[in-house]
């Protein structure tokens, strides 16, 4: 009989072999019975034509959605298949959201950057700058959309001297990447066209999904921007948006309205800040006048108009005195360097490397003798204790404890008998003396 299964095990079972076949997974369907918990965690249906699965998307991921869920939405979602073991429901838990469609975009969208990230056309070195004061700026946008508006609104008050040009172009939907491209060739080509060449072009638009800013996206409008020869903004979206076209333009605004103020500098300020130029140059003018107005007042009432000649030679005088002071100077320094010098070449000598070498050899040789000499003390003295040990352990020795009266037996294998009981009657027994050996044979009463 098989193994017995409780339904708790079976249900674990399922869960490890769900969790670990499949995992995580992207799945695509339509959002059905939403249910928002006051947890904040939320609950719902993902299905198609058919079938379907309970999804549960926690409060902490439930944070990164971009829009409120609702049914009906067709979405993409990425989260693991598991099962929740008190129903026996598998599930998934869901740990992003996203419109469907949206993934291929994303895709594209990462593609390209990369495509065009290794080819270069994002690196800074080929960046150009924004004219700090532009005369003339085109607009390339939408001519209906809020973006113009607010550029026209910003531009036209602030900087009311500002040459405006508006090339209207499709910024949504199908083809709209071509007329912005073809719109960057031909104000590049202005003046052969009879229209006055701007000194910066905006490319941008309002807000919008990532399909809305799509036409931004596309390889046509990146390869327009990269080859125009005049500094492109590119002023797409919001803040947070982020288009192919940022990468490659000269210089990326966060919103059309901040790349209308980037460009146009508020004329009332600059006004002010000329005025105040103004000012400060007519007085250090005034200064400077004052001055020489002065100087020339001094010279016409001096010796330079009355006596030329005498000043002339007292200036020649001034001149010689100089000359001779200046060579009593290079005398002078010629021979401190000279006498700094010879002390360099005296020091050289000293630290010449056969010098260092002599004196080398001669520490060498010294502590070569210092090292015999030591090692002759060091084996004299292990010699005499040496000796010292010698006669210590000849007087413990078995030859010294001989001489002194003391005999030694052994029995017929040699070995010292210490105990009567070792022998018996008969036993060849051998007696060492101080001078020879004696044989017995062992006789027991």
């Amino acid at each position: 009989m098989s193994e017995v299964l409780t339904v708790a095990q079976l249900t674990q079972q399922i869960r490890a072999l769900l969790e670990n076949q499949i995992g995580e997974v992207w799945v695509e369907g339509e959002i059905s019975n939403h249910r928002l918990h006051s947890s904040g965690h939320q609950y719902f249906t993902l299905k198609d034509e058919r079938a379907q699965i309970q999804c549960v998307l926690f409060r902490g991921s439930a944070g990164k959605l971009a829009s409120p869920l609702r049914d009906g939405m067709q979405v993409q979602v990425l989260g693991e298949v598991t099962v929740y073991e008190q129903r026996g429901n598998y599930q998934i838990i869901v740990k992003l959201v996203q419109p469907k469609g949206l993934g291929s975009l994303q895709a594209r969208f990462e593609a390209l950057k990369r495509k065009l990230a290794e080819e270069g056309l994002f690196d800074e070195d080929w960046k150009k700058p924004i004219p700090r004061f532009p005369r003339i700026v085109a607009l390339v946008t939408s001519p209906t959309g809020a973006a113009i508006r607010d550029m026209l609104n910003i531009l036209t008050r602030r900087a009311s001297w500002l040459r405006i040009l508006v090339f209207p172009v499709r910024v949504q939907g199908l083809g709209g990447e071509t007329e912005i491209a073809r719109a960057l060739e031909l104000l590049n080509r202005s003046e052969e066209l009879g229209i006055p060449k701007p000194d910066t072009i905006v490319v941008g638009r309002g807000g919008g999904s990532l399909e809305d800013l799509w036409n931004f996206n596309e390889e046509i409008v990146a390869r327009a921007i990269f080859a125009s020869e005049i500094p492109v903004i590119s002023a797409v979206g919001h803040e947070i948006d982020f288009t192919i076209a940022d990468f490659v333009a000269d210089l990326r605004a966060p919103t059309p309205s901040a790349a209308a103020e980037l460009l146009a500098p508020d004329g009332v300020e600059l006004r002010r800040h000329l005025d105040a130029m103004q000012r400060s140059l007519s007085h250090r003018l005034e200064a400077m006048l004052e001055r020489h107005e002065q100087v020339l007042a001094l010279l016409n009432k001096g010796a330079l108009r009355s006596e030329p000649e005498r000043l002339l030679r007292e200036a020649e005088q001034r001149l010689d005195e100089q000359e001779a002071a200046f060579q009593d100077a290079a005398e002078n320094h010629l021979r401190e360097a000279e006498t700094n010098l010879d002390d360099k070449l005296r020091l050289l000598e000293r630290r010449h490397p056969s010098v260092i070498l002599t004196e080398a050899a001669h520490g060498v040789a010294l502590l070569e003798q210092r090292l015999h000499t030591g090692m002759d003390r060091q084996m004299e003295k292990r010699s005499v204790r040496l000796s010292g040990f010698e006669n210590q352990l000849r007087g413990l020795g078995p030859e010294a404890v001989l001489s002194r009266g003391f005999s030694m037996t052994l029995d017929a294998k040699g070995r010292v008998i210490l105990d009567a009981n070792q022998v018996t009657d008969g036993d060849k027994i051998t007696t060492r003396v101080a001078k020879g050996t004696i044989d017995s044979v062992v006789i027991k009463e």
